[in-house]
């Protein structure tokens, strides 16, 4: 956060609406940004973030209401009307051609030309002073299928400066980032703010926006209901006017443990990943784990999900020891998992709510060799209507729902085959708060059921908030087992960093 130019709006929105086959998607809003900001816009998925946006970009035209850029009445038709103004968006998932080099996708669809020829020396060297104004050093004739993720991002700012924007829309720019990446992005974002170019900032963490934004507006149900400046307002504040209650109501914590252990690990081990790890978890548990980036913990969920095998220990559900193989076992003896990255893992976008929500137990629809679609559909109508997921169409392709709805089929679909144990790897990263006040009742309906629940976070307050008791890895070990009692964020960290 620092200081910025207030005198001359860059970007000035008022009365904006926007109907999509009469339903009211955006309500009357207004927003403004001026130069060397950075103005967050937060909201619960569904809020009418993307809709403001993709008006401001020139993908959607408003019913109503004025865009004003620059001091200038402005009226997009197009994202190259937008472009003209002065505007680029990044979107989350990111628009670059993987097989081309860094330049040639920064001028991708505007190449530079000598007569009928690509004058590639001077798209490399306008890349290079893109780069460099920015603090990158890449080679612009790098393939971009080759960089980091961070990088990729960073390609995309650069090719917003290269089309001399001085609005940058950035939607969800850290989803995919590890720490190390975010500051590099913050870092760049600052050099940004001192060229006076203005930032709209979109994302869920709260954390990231409270360190990055100079001020923070709320929108609620395609209207705006708060905005203020960062160091003014309170994340308890902004999740308040995000979803209509208080922090403490979010994760409304419910206790189901049952006195039966129901799973327990005793000395696994794998060389050089984990280390005589043995913790058990009763039935209608919730076991938080908790630690830093590369403490084991995704390795350990690897390991009790058959993706990988351990070197020695034994694993026991229900009293009798079992042996996991793969994860077609673990499911068959009742260990689901949820992982972390859904996309890569735990969906396939491009195909139906309906496919992805009962393609682990579609053998229960099976009858003399034909699936029974009346079975399979009502069934599906179910999970859509227990886990709220929020469509008017079971036919509906995955890729179309919001962050929020997708963990939700992800969920449906591990449960679906009924287990005892479910492991939860990030359940609720890049999801809005409303949505993860909805993913926690869930958990808490299924502990309620019985199902042991082991849940990987990296965020604090989440572990903290419904977990039963927690334990913390460190450099692939249980460095500590905490009741909730006792837990606090501190001691939670000094075992994290082996202070106790």
């Amino acid at each position: 956060m620092g200081t910025f130019d207030m005198e001359n709006a860059l970007l000035s929105i008022s009365n904006l609406s926007k109907r999509f086959s009469g339903v009211l998607a955006l309500d009357n809003i207004g927003f403004d940004l001026y130069p060397g900001e950075v103005h967050a816009l937060v909201g619960e998925n569904g809020a009418g973030k993307s809709t403001l946006m993709k008006t401001i970009a020139g993908v959607h035209q408003p019913d109503t209401g004025q865009i004003v850029v620059d001091g200038r009445h402005q009226k997009f038709t197009s994202t190259r009307d937008s472009q003209s103004a002065g505007i680029s968006m990044i979107y989350q998932e990111l628009n670059l051609v993987n097989s081309l080099s860094i330049a040639a996708n920064m001028f991708l669809s505007r190449e530079l030309t000598a007569g009928p020829f690509l004058n590639e020396s001077r798209m490399n060297e306008a890349a290079r002073e893109a780069l460099t104004r920015i603090g990158i050093n890449l080679n612009p004739q790098s393939l971009v299928g080759n960089l980091s993720m961070a990088q990729k991002q960073l390609v995309e700012i650069a090719k917003a400066v290269s089309m001399q924007s001085k609005i940058i829309i950035m939607d969800e720019p850290t989803t995919s980032l590890t720490d190390i990446e975010k500051k590099l992005l913050f870092d760049t974002v600052a050099i940004l703010k001192a060229q006076s170019v203005g930032i709209i900032y979109i994302s869920h963490d709260l954390d990231d926006v409270f360190l990055i934004a100079d001020r923070i507006t709320v929108i609620r149900d395609g209207a705006t209901v708060a905005s203020s400046i960062a160091s003014e307002t309170s994340k308890a504040q902004v999740i308040y006017h995000m979803v209509g209650r208080e922090l403490n109501q979010i994760y409304d914590f419910q206790s189901n443990i049952k006195q039966d252990v129901l799973f327990e690990v005793n000395g696994l081990s794998k060389k050089d990943m984990l280390d005589n790890i043995s913790f058990t978890v009763k039935a209608g548990e919730i076991v938080g784990l908790s630690g830093l980036v590369g403490s084991g913990r995704t390795e350990l969920a690897y390991h009790l999900y058959g993706l990988m095998k351990p070197d020695s220990g034994t694993i026991k559900l229900e009293g009798k020891e079992i042996s996991i193989s793969s994860p077609s076992k673990a499911i068959e003896k009742g260990i689901s998992l949820v992982p972390e990255d859904r996309k890569e893992m735990g969906l396939f976008l491009e195909m139906s709510i309906r496919d992805n929500a009962t393609m682990s137990s579609l053998d229960n629809y099976i009858s003399f060799g034909l699936i029974n679609s009346k079975t399979e559909r009502d069934k599906v109508q179910k999970y859509i209507n227990d886990f709220r997921i929020k469509t008017t169409d079971p036919e509906k392709k995955v890729i179309n729902l919001s962050g929020g709805n997708q963990q939700k089929v992800v969920l449906a679909r591990s449960t679906s085959t009924l287990p005892k144990l479910l492991i939860l790897d990030e359940p609720t990263r890049g999801v809005d708060v409303g949505a993860k006040s909805e993913i926690y009742k869930l958990m808490y309906k299924l502990a309620s059921e019985g199902v042991g629940i082991l849940m990987i976070s990296s965020e604090l307050n989440e572990v903290l908030g419904v977990s039963d008791r927690i334990l913390v890895m460190r450099n692939g070990t249980i460095a500590g087992e905490i009741s909730r009692e006792e837990a606090t964020s501190e001691l939670v960290m000094q075992y994290a960093t082996g202070q106790r």
